[in-house]
């Protein structure tokens, strides 16, 4: 009998529970449907926004990368960077498109720049430059450095070289550590450099640099 009433009572209870359910969409009927008409239009909206405004944009700005790209491997840094009047440069691009671009127009325009002797413009670019791959984003560090080297910002290079030859061991590190060796010089840290050096012959004997790291090695030792 017990159950029988504990039974009687849940299912007063779920049909009091849908009763309120049905009463509370009866009451808001108007406002549940403007909000679902609404959510519709958002989502119609972003739909429509990706397929007729931003996606036919990021073609556009791709196909302009493509002829800036060729006039970078051309070695025409000038045209690569500002244009010519009829092919958009990447500093262009990257006002005109943005992101839509890809990332890597901040990487050619920090490059470009810096091979223009704008040490100042290549640092604005690079630094908004970033990338999983590791080769790349190492490249774009010791880029970095370049442009502080060239700045006489020694402390600045060092930074960055020694990030970028951080990132992953690999041939491209040798040259990273050479570079942040030689500005470790310039900053009078003759210690840091012979350390440098010496990774360099014990990590990377195959490469350029290890070729002819123990002169360098040498020299510093004989000062001592």
């Amino acid at each position: 009998m017990a159950k029988n009433n504990q039974k009687e009572t849940q299912q007063e209870q779920v049909a009091t529970t849908v009763s309120g359910v049905e009463e509370f969409f009866k009451k808001n009927q108007k406002w549940i449907e403007l909000g679902v008409l609404a959510v519709l239009v958002i989502v119609l909206g972003f739909l429509a926004y990706n397929r007729w405004v931003a996606e036919p944009a990021k073609q556009e700005a791709q196909g302009q990368m493509f002829q800036a790209e060729q006039e970078f491997r051309a070695g025409d840094f000038e045209t690569a960077l500002n244009g010519d009047g009829n092919v958009l440069g990447f500093a262009d691009i990257i006002t005109s498109y943005g992101s839509k671009a890809g990332k890597s127009a901040w990487l050619y325009a920090g490059i470009c720049s810096l091979q223009l002797g704008d040490n100042e413009g290549a640092i604005g670019y690079l630094r908004k430059y970033s990338t999983r791959d590791k080769i790349m984003q190492g490249r774009a560090w010791c880029a970095l450095g370049d442009a502080y080297s060239n700045l006489q910002d020694y402390k600045q290079a060092l930074n960055w070289y020694k990030k970028a030859a951080a990132l992953e061991e690999n041939e491209y590190a040798a040259t990273y550590l050479f570079k942040a060796a030689i500005v470790s010089e310039e900053l009078g840290d003759n210690a840091g450099a012979l350390k440098l050096y010496k990774e360099i012959e014990t990590k990377y004997p195959q490469t350029m640099e290890g070729y002819d790291i123990q002169k360098y090695i040498s020299r510093i030792e004989n000062q001592q």
